[in-house]
């Protein structure tokens, strides 16, 4: 069978040749329109074989085997399907005129357009018998319409929803699959171009497979950034051996991507979570070295994929941003929504920005959806930003939040109680909500990493309750949940974390005066804690009873008038500490994600941690990461403690 369809078509050039020529004595006039081969074919007595099997040749080279045929001219039929401009003349043309399968397809391709150009009811033109009639007439002559007519045939049939198991349409899809080998790689892109939000049952999934199977073959045949941009947003998550393919071709042509293909391309990569390192660069740096009026779709977009792939680009956020801000007036509702937590995602506080944006919410926070305002202010709890006009926006916030806050899905609620949390803003009604225990046995019978991660935030909209909210008289977590719920000291400690417990283990040296990695009821971690006397003596601390702690081991309680620090002590500041009768030291570790971006603000998160830990009776020192990685010996780290420590003890005694 190879052999022969591969024998048919050569014979087939030579056959017609002798077959189209004529005599020079010859009086018959050649018609000037283009003689196709499967007309030919079709004529000669030993049509048997499928046609398909030798249309590509005019696809491909017509003028190279038929030089002597010329151009051809729009016909009639042709200029009457062009210029109808009703459903009802075109099909009405396919039913007076005597036309080829390829005037057909046309017929087909210019109906389709003017049911979707006029908002047609497609299922009455799909019941129209005249368009039954074309359907049948081009089903019988399918193997003789060109390639590109047959892309556009099904796609027009795609578009108007005929049934997938219409017997025309299984046609020519078949027909489609045979030629794949021969369709040109052009053909390919159209093709999915669409159909691949359209392949629906077995059939159209294998066809599909066999799509991207070809296309993943011929990758190399891609010539345009437009091509590329399209490939990968249409099947790149369908096979990673063709995305990998397709990154390589973006890098090649990189230089010549326009905004809106370098839109496609990030988008693609964000969907699919794929941080292609060298590709982002390579597009972000083309990116910078254009200067196009973009559009806001695109900004908006670019800003997504940025802050989906964590990818950090000061330049393209600046330039993000200063576009974006004349902007923000005319933005939608959730392009704001999307703009907003796009960059608290990348931990990007653009001051300027973030004023217009919460001036939008704002003015139009009541034509925002609950779930809109929630992400917003979400948004603005991760990076701690404050509106300038805080009481009036949080006023109107809460009037629209309070109506519909019974019916918020339990996650959500829980989210956004914990934000307000984190901007201070949390008020009693909020909080009798989320800790009824009706509420919280919604979320405590998830124990996915998720469910977990929600757990930790009721613990911290707990302690809030506890220490920040004078006026709130309960209901609180039970000691129960709060045991269960708070797992930190299952975390492995990280470098920081455990450079720190070995500078406290060379200051104390008896691991009686020390706690490392204290896990307290508010839900944080303490990575060191120490008790110390007026006469700057470190006190056994299992001792003494802490009330901030799961499990107190000791019986005493708590000198009156204790305090919480981070550090050591200091031999040279024993006046500071004689004015104080005891001193416990709490050491927290500062990590790099702990901060804003380009910035040594803690995001809210963090931020609120020191407050809840503040309340608790701590004075709380950071040991930030910047600093502690530049020191190299023991007795570096040691010494600089000591100094953090020094400076706590000044600043508490300066207020």
């Amino acid at each position: 069978m190879a052999m022969t369809s591969r024998l048919i078509p050569r014979c087939f050039r030579h056959l017609g040749t002798s077959f189209f020529a004529v005599p020079a004595s010859a009086t018959v006039l050649i018609s000037c329109r283009r003689i196709m081969p499967e007309q030919c074919w079709l004529s000669m007595p030993s049509a048997g074989v499928h046609i398909s099997a030798v249309c590509h040749q005019t696809d491909l080279s017509p003028a190279a085997d038929y030089s002597y045929i010329r151009q051809p001219e729009c016909t009639k039929v042709e200029e009457l399907i062009e210029s109808s401009q009703s459903v009802k003349d075109l099909l009405q043309i396919s039913c007076d005129q005597k036309i080829t399968g390829n005037q057909m397809a046309a017929v087909l391709s210019r109906v389709c357009s003017l049911v979707v150009g006029q908002k047609m009811d497609s299922q009455k033109v799909i019941e129209d018998a005249h368009f039954q009639q074309l359907l049948n007439t081009i089903n019988s002559q399918i193997s003789v319409v060109w390639n590109g007519n047959l892309i556009s045939l099904l796609r027009s049939l795609v578009v108007m929803r005929l049934d997938t198991k219409n017997p025309v349409l299984q046609s020519i899809e078949n027909e489609v699959h045979w030629r794949l080998r021969r369709l040109t790689f052009k053909n390919l892109t159209s093709l999915v171009d669409y159909y691949t939000s359209f392949a629906q049952s077995d059939q159209q999934k294998v066809l599909l497979s066999d799509i991207i199977k070809h296309v993943e073959l011929r990758w190399t045949e891609i010539a345009d950034a437009k091509t590329v941009a399209l490939l990968m947003m249409k099947v790149g998550h369908l096979s990673n051996a063709l995305m990998d393919k397709l990154q390589d071709k973006c890098l090649e042509l990189a230089e010549h991507f326009t905004p809106e293909d370098t839109r496609r391309v990030m988008v693609a990569l964000a969907i699919q979570n794929r941080r292609a390192v060298p590709l982002l660069r390579a597009l972000s740096y083309h990116f910078m070295q254009k200067h196009f009026d973009m559009k806001t779709g695109v900004l908006v977009d670019m800003a997504f994929a940025y802050g989906k792939l964590n990818f950090q680009q000061t330049q393209v956020f600046q330039r993000l941003a200063s576009e974006l801000l004349p902007r923000v007036p005319d933005l939608s509702p959730l392009d704001v929504m999307r703009c907003t937590k796009s960059f608290a995602y990348l931990k990007w506080l653009n001051l300027p920005l973030f004023e217009a944006l919460a001036q939008y919410v704002h003015d139009h926070c009541d034509k925002m959806t609950e779930v809109q305002l929630c992400n917003i202010l979400m948004a603005f709890a991760r990076l701690n930003y404050q509106p300038a006009n805080g009481e009036a926006f949080f006023a109107k916030i809460h009037n629209i939040l309070k109506s519909g806050l019974l019916e918020m899905e339990p996650l959500l609620l829980v989210d956004l109680v914990w934000s307000l949390c984190i901007l201070q803003q949390v008020n009693p009604f909020y909080l009798s909500h989320v800790l009824e225990p009706q509420f919280y046995r919604k979320i405590t019978g998830n124990q996915t990493q998720k469910g977990e991660n929600y757990k930790l935030k009721l613990v911290h909209i707990n302690a809030t309750a506890q220490l920040e909210c004078s006026d709130y008289g309960g209901p609180f977590l039970p000691s129960q949940c709060l045991g269960m719920w708070i797992s930190g000291a299952n975390k492995k400690p990280s470098p920081l974390s455990s450079g720190v417990h070995d500078a406290l283990q060379s200051a104390f040296g008896d691991q009686t005066k020390y706690r490392c990695g204290v896990d307290t009821l508010y839900g944080w971690v303490i990575d060191g804690e120490v008790l110390i006397d007026c006469e700057s003596k470190p006190l056994a601390l299992q001792e003494y009873t802490a009330l901030h702690i799961l499990q107190p081991e000791g019986t005493m309680p708590l000198p009156s008038g204790a305090k919480s620090y981070a550090t050591p002590p200091l031999d040279s500041v024993q006046s500071l500490w004689a004015s104080f009768p005891v001193k416990q030291l709490a050491f927290v570790a500062r990590e790099f994600p702990n901060y804003t971006s380009r910035s040594r603000d803690l995001l809210g998160r963090f931020a609120m941690g020191r407050r809840h830990l503040q309340a608790a009776g701590f004075l709380v020192v950071d040991v930030p990461y910047y600093d502690w990685f530049e020191l190299k010996s023991e007795w570096q780290k040691v010494a600089y403690l000591k100094d953090k420590m020094s400076k706590a003890i000044a600043e508490e005694l300066a207020q």
